[in-house]
């Protein structure tokens, strides 16, 4: 390109004019300071739950063992105590046995082979072991050498890890750490004299994690059992637990009258409230120490809050048992040692006499009574040996890599800790990863993600939210040469860029599509100078391709950091447009063109078999969909790819949207919104899994859309009236759908954000909602009919989510009859309206509405709509206000409708404090109530008589008749007839796609013709990107080709056609109004007659006042349809308050997680990007700049800076 050509396409730099107007762009660089606050107070916190938790189940365990020596105060105690140990060991198993029933019951597992039963021989032994260890054994014992006991389980562990490495030939210098260990262990063992009981049962304990050194062992017949027990691993723990269960109480049952105690003489636990405090504090303290290191591991705390505690856990527990003992008062004797006067000494207090129990079993021994010296030191050294034995058998704890979001049975081998050994089994059963005999890295899975946007009418604004975003993520994440663990390509599809000008002589870009190419012409120069300098010489843009394509055309951007951002301007003279079209035209080009046309030219070439491979690859190829208006950080994406990369079923995720804008009816939107993501998205996420993935902000995986009966099926025309609801109306939610019904998971991650521009008037949401409602309905109706084949196919659809989707379905569709019932109590409340006369005046109103949107315009009715509402928030207003005023008048609020009205805003509000970003949200919750009857009343009957209308009705623009400028082509270049060309508007008949182009007579040769000058004309355009034309290779040419011929060619026109489906949907939402609110009317009628009948059915409430007492004479009246309403709504309500809470703390774990391995990668891009830049500094110091040869240093510049990515990001 020339220089004067570069010049033109330069902005021109005046010394006077260096102000700019810069939009929001808001780079998100590094965590926020409050996100690495939250996570060291995080970490504070659990470290400090782990150790205290852990500290208050070891005293309590070792507490129970103390009690069981005969020579304790509490003798009396003595078998209760042993019992008490019984139940804490078996503890664990119990929940692991309910927990492996109930995926067993909701969830499919294989069945065992016969040599798993080599599995449970190995739980005998374990069983075995702790029993005789813990029940037998230990009671003997004093507290020093019970807890030096309990440090010697990991012998075994050990022993492994030596064997494994002579075995396999990898004799290194870490073999040294085991082999250290078994020397000090078994030093611990000949100091401490220790045989007999005690010295087998922690050698069959420690077969315990035997599954997690088995990987060490390179042996075909570990390897199948390992895998055998993963794919029947409920079955095989509900064995294992039962085992577990039946051989303790065995040895339980057999001790106790073998060592001459009777069970008559035991007292049951809760008559024995120090026995039974201790085994309560124990269990619950071992389940939730266990369950926060499994936290502490996912956030990335291993070291801090996990290892460490457990390894100074021993320490500190016999710290707390001796150290007090020096500041108990004793009254001695003269010349009287320390264990005598224990002896003689006697306090009532129990803290004081379990102290003094555990310093007895240390008198017992001859070495402390004695005060032998040389025996106290080998106690010490025994001690100290067994511990150390321990610390360096799992060291390699310590050094364990995690990825940033990781799965709990990737973590442990085990799912259950062991009671009696709390720290020992949580370290021991943590993953050992053997290292490799090669120092090569293993090959880096990359993930591919393809960004694809689909636009149409978007204002400047709006397509500046989308560029921005995507300018981020090249920041983020910059094209190097090097392998990168994610790399991005990003798509945006323009429907309907191009027009006709000059008569129809030539086809442009429209004024949409130029205003896009400014757009990105402006972020790109943001983020090219980020950091501007104002006497640094701006350089020219760099040049960029254009193409034409049998499409349409295409825009090449390469951005500042190298990766590519593709514009794909469709003219719908040549392929099909809307949404749902653009969407089949980039899963046919980037899953079938790109990925899976390369394998198969692959096999051509090579012959080979590579189906893993391939496989591989479409599981790593994920496609993220978002609209022309999403704004978004790199964190959101980042999110998302972690919940696809932890769970291979995973197909889709979906992030947390934010409608954005001003006005009444957005504030009402982001109320709705919140508790739509807070509590029905969480309880679905939680309860089974999402049902609808928003198409404005969703991760996809490519092996979920490739497969069966998705992308196939999703490219299906709308052929019968309940197709255009179901497919065109909502075909996000139809394409979860298909996803789900194939098997695939989708999840929702709420750290992962996203803002889109939402209806800011009255009609643009009612239209909005009339798509959405109808969709929603057809596609859960589609999904609930297929329920019993797709709970078979999804194991995250059971039966019992179902049922909550029936009730949940339910309840929706009741919709507008509840909300006539809230308004007949409202005129109850207000005007003192009897029962049956204010539900005929609240049914009313909304029955003349629903018979003029019969006969109206869709205007009209939104207008009439738009009035009632107004009318409806007022007397929504005067209810709140008299349900208050019934409170005060009643002097209580233990009334039905004082106790919902209180329970929901208690219930919101907690819900708001566990979203403390979003907590300011609660403030339009009062519109949001004030706007129930226009919601869930008005907008439902305009929804349902509405149905018919398939136009979209947002951005709907009025289209320009082009008959004239056909006819002049027509008549110019091919001498035939003409023909009109389609014209977009909203009408009340459905709008059929019509077909133009080659099937109405104008000949491929003649729209290319006529798309020439759109080129010229981009490139023309002034201080833009210099464009340099480009074409498409054969093949991909010949695929686009073959794509528009099979599925996306624009739509014949057949007048029959679009009659027979404008009366095909006609009768659609006849039937389907019928029936819904045929519905309401039963449940309005059944409360209408209950009401007539009086007290006679009525449940009667007594009136309760707040201080606990109840009122003689006064009652309130409930009908028993009203009860069972309120009781289902709160009860689904009540379950998604839980589901929501649970959610809440799964995601903290993930938000902690990222914000701990985000940071890291910051130092290190950070470290990278400051190094270039010397480089950069010195190497212009140094040379004289040349603006000749630009291309050539920034092409130099951009390899240094790859240089520098590609050697620091490896570090």
């Amino acid at each position: 390109m020339s220089q004067a050509h570069r010049i033109k396409h330069a902005v021109k730099q005046q010394t006077w004019d260096t102000c700019r107007k810069v939009p929001s762009v808001q780079v998100e660089q590094k965590p926020k300071p409050a996100a690495r606050c939250l996570k060291w107070f995080t970490c504070i916190i659990v470290t400090i739950l782990v150790f205290a938790l852990a500290l208050l189940s070891k005293t309590s365990f070792l507490l129970l063992i103390t009690f069981g020596n005969k020579n304790t105060t509490f003798v009396e105690h003595n078998v209760t105590a042993l019992l008490g140990t019984g139940f804490v060991l078996v503890a664990p198993n119990v929940l692991l046995l309910i927990k492996s029933m109930w995926k067993i019951l909701f969830k499919s597992t294989a069945i065992p082979p016969k040599r798993v039963l080599l599995v449970l021989g190995i739980e005998f032994l374990v069983a075995f072991g702790a029993a005789v260890l813990t029940i037998v054994a230990m009671p003997h014992f004093d507290i020093v050498s019970n807890v030096m006991i309990l440090n010697s389980v990991s012998i075994l562990s050990a022993v492994f890890q030596v064997v494994a490495q002579c075995f396999n030939g990898d004799m290194k210098r870490f073999i040294i750490i085991p082999v250290c260990s078994i020397v000090l262990i078994i030093l611990g063992y000949i100091l401490f004299a220790i045989i007999g009981l005690a010295f087998v049962g922690t050698i069959f304990v420690s077969l315990n994690w035997w599954e997690n050194f088995s990987s060490l062992f390179r042996i075909k017949f570990l390897g199948d059992i390992s895998r055998d027990i993963e794919k029947s691993r409920n079955v095989v723990d509900i064995f294992s637990s039962l085992i577990r269960i039946l051989v303790t109480a065995a040895v339980l049952g057999a001790y106790v009258p073998l060592s001459g105690q009777d069970w008559k003489s035991s007292l049951f636990l809760f008559q024995t409230p120090t026995v039974g405090l201790l085994v309560a504090s124990q269990i619950v303290s071992s389940a939730m120490c266990h369950w926060f290191v499994v936290v502490a591991c996912k956030m990335h705390f291993l070291r801090r809050s996990f290892v460490m505690p457990m390894y100074l856990l021993s320490f500190v527990v016999l710290i707390v048992f001796l150290v007090p003992v020096q500041f108990m008062p004793l009254q001695s004797k003269p010349n009287s040692t320390y264990c005598e006067n224990i002896q003689q000494n006697s306090n009532d207090k129990w803290v004081d006499m379990m102290i003094k129990d555990v310093v007895r079993t240390v008198c017992t021994r001859d070495i402390v009574v004695n005060m032998r010296k040389e025996g106290l030191v080998f106690m010490a050294i025994s001690a100290l040996s067994l511990w150390l034995g321990l610390i360096l058998s799992t060291i390699y704890v310590w050094y364990l890599k995690i990825q940033r979001i990781e799965r709990t049975k990737d973590l442990f081998v085990r799912r259950m800790y062991e009671g009696a050994f709390l720290e020992q089994s949580m370290l021991l059963n943590t993953r050992f990863e053997v290292k490799k005999k090669n120092k090569e890295k293993p090959l880096q899975e990359t993930i591919r993600v393809f960004l694809c946007g689909t636009m149409w009418h978007e204002n400047y604004d709006e397509m500046m939210s989308i560029i921005i975003s995507i300018f981020r993520l090249d920041k983020y994440k910059p094209k190097t040469e090097k392998k990168s663990d994610v790399e991005f390509e990003f798509h945006i599809h323009f429907d309907d860029a191009f027009k006709d000008v000059n008569h129809g002589r030539e086809r442009h870009a429209n004024e949409y599509a130029e205003t896009l190419a400014d757009v990105v012409k402006e972020v790109y120069t943001i983020f090219r100078d980020f950091e501007p300098c104002m006497f640094k010489t701006k350089e020219p843009l760099p040049e960029q391709k254009i193409i034409n394509t049998p499409y349409g055309g295409r825009l090449e951007y390469t951005l500042p950091k190298g990766n590519v951002l593709t514009i794909h301007l469709k003219d719908k003279k040549k392929i099909r447009h809307k949404k749902r079209w653009s969407q089949i035209m980039y899963l046919y080009y980037i899953l079938g063109w790109r990925l899976n046309g390369k394998y198969y030219k692959m096999f051509e070439e090579v012959l080979i078999m590579f189906d893993c491979v391939f496989q591989k690859e479409k599981e790593n190829t994920y496609i993220l969909a978002v609209d022309g208006d999403t704004d978004f950080q790199p964190s959101a994406v980042m999110l998302l790819i972690d919940r696809l990369k932890l769970y291979p079923e995973v197909g889709a995720a979906c992030g947390r949207i934010h409608p954005t804008g001003p006005g009444p009816m957005v504030w009402y939107q982001k109320f709705e919104y919140a508790v739509g993501h807070w509590l029905q998205k969480s309880a679905e996420h939680v309860l089974g899994c999402v049902l609808c993935s928003p198409g404005c902000f969703s991760l996809f995986r490519g092996s979920a859309l490739m497969d069966d009966n998705v992308m196939k099926t999703y490219s299906t025309k709308a052929s019968e009236a309940s197709h255009y609801v179901q497919y065109d109306q909502g075909e996000d939610r139809w394409l979860c759908t298909l996803l789900l019904q194939q098997g695939w998971r989708v999840e929702y991650c709420a750290a992962s954000d996203a803002y889109t521009n939402a209806p800011q008037d009255f009609k643009e949401f009612y239209n909005q909602r009339r798509r959405w409602g109808p969709s929603t309905m057809a596609n859960t109706i589609d999904l609930l009919g297929s329920g019993s084949l797709t709970s078979e196919k999804n194991s995250s659809i059971s039966k019992l989510f179902i049922l909550y989707q029936v009730l949940s379905t339910g309840a929706s569709i009741l919709g507008p009859a509840t909300v006539c019932l809230m308004i007949s109590g409202s005129f109850m409340f207000i005007f003192g309206t009897p029962g049956n006369w204010a539900l005929l005046l609240a049914v009313v109103p909304p029955a003349v509405y629903m018979i003029l949107c019969f006969k109206l315009k869709p205007d009209t009715q939104i207008s009439i709509a738009a009035v009632m509402s107004v009318f409806y928030a007022f007397l929504m207003a005067g209810t709140i206000l008299s349900i208050i005023g019934d409170l005060i008048r009643n002097n209580t609020f233990m009334t039905p409708s004082g106790l919902f009205l209180i329970g929901m805003v208690v219930l919101y509000f907690i819900t708001a404090a566990l979203h403390p970003q979003e907590f300011s949200l609660v403030i339009y919750g009062l519109l949001y109530f004030l706007c129930i009857p226009s919601g869930y009343l008005l907008l439902a009957i305009y929804s349902m008589v509405n149905l018919n209308i398939v136009t979209w009705g947002t951005r709907e623009s009025s289209g320009q008749t082009k008959t004239s400028a056909v006819k002049a082509i027509k008549k110019q270049v091919m001498q035939a007839a003409c023909c009109k060309s389609e014209t977009i508007t909203m009408t009340e008949t459905p709008q059929v796609e019509v077909p133009i182009g080659i099937e109405r007579g104008m000949s491929s040769e003649l729209l290319c013709l006529i798309s020439l000058g759109w080129i010229e004309r981009l490139q023309e355009k002034p201080y833009s990107f210099p464009l340099s034309e480009t074409t498409l290779t054969m093949e991909e040419t010949e695929f686009w080709t073959d794509l528009q011929a099979r599925y996306l060619e624009p739509l014949k026109e057949n007048k029959e056609q679009q009659e027979k489906v404008a009366n095909d949907l006609i009768e659609l939402r006849n039937k389907v109004t019928f029936a819904y609110f045929f519905c309401n009317a039963l449940w309005l009628v059944a409360t209408f007659v209950l009401q007539a009948i009086g007290d006679t059915v009525s449940i009667k409430i007594p009136k309760l006042y707040p201080n606990g007492t109840q009122s003689a004479t006064e009652m309130f009246s409930l009908d028993p349809i009203a009860l069972m309403f309120l009781l289902g709504f709160a009860t689904l309500l009540i379950l998604q308050f839980f589901a929501m809470i649970y959610h809440r703390i799964y995601t903290l774990i993930h938000f902690v997680a990222y914000v701990d391995t985000d940071t890291k990668d910051y130092t290190k891009r950070t470290k990278a990007n400051k190094k270039f830049q010397a480089s950069r500094v010195s190497s212009e110091s140094s040379e004289p700049q040349n603006h000749d040869d630009h291309d050539d240093h920034d092409d130099q510049d951009y390899q240094n800076y790859q240089d520098y990515q590609a050697e620091n990001m490896g570090e």
